[in-house]
């Protein structure tokens, strides 16, 4: 069944992927389907390195709207950001470009491996939704690979970010 969903996840992905670079309207067909088949790879490998699965916008909000148990966090990496808008009941915190592949509070805003785990809390089967902007940002991945790794088992990340969440006109929190 976890495979079934993970082929699922990465073909929503895809589907996400050339939602989103389809509205470029600089370009030339050819050029915008070879920019979606870059896109779409880069987060399918992702996706597979870290260990964790995708979820669209629309399934992120049927979660929340059904009162879901779920931690969300916003990997935004600047907390104007964050205060600016969110998504409804998240949670700051900042992930570097490029991926971090050892811990480094200098690229974590000083915050420490005990500090993410703290977030996240002690429930490793509680689900975790990690975002951050757009398809193309990785902070979200790195914050989910991060959760896997510490042996947090129902991981996901919302590749569309805060940009699909307005897209979509779901209702967005401003401050802390």
């Amino acid at each position: 069944m976890g495979m079934v969903r993970s082929g699922l996840s990465l073909v929503v992905a895809g589907i996400l992927v050339t939602v989103f670079s389809c509205t470029e309207s600089s370009k030339d067909k050819f050029q915008k389907e070879l920019d979606t088949e870059q896109a779409t790879v880069k987060l399918v490998k992702e996706v597979q390195r870290g260990g964790y699965d995708v979820i669209t916008t629309e399934e992120f909000k049927k979660w929340m709207d059904s009162g879901k148990d779920i931690v969300i966090v916003d990997t935004m990496p600047y907390k104007d950001s964050f205060k600016k808008m969110h998504v409804p009941g998240a949670k700051n915190f900042l992930f570097p470009i490029p991926i971090m592949e050892s811990w480094d509070t200098k690229e974590t805003a000083g915050k420490t491996q005990e500090d993410f785990l703290a977030l996240l809390g002690p429930d490793k089967e509680k689900t975790i939704i990690f975002y951050c902007g757009f398809v193309k940002c990785t902070r979200s991945h790195n914050g989910a690979a991060w959760a896997k790794k510490l042996g947090y088992k129902n991981v996901f990340r919302h590749p569309g970010g805060i940009y699909a969440w307005k897209g979509a006109k779901y209702e967005t929190q401003s401050g802390e």
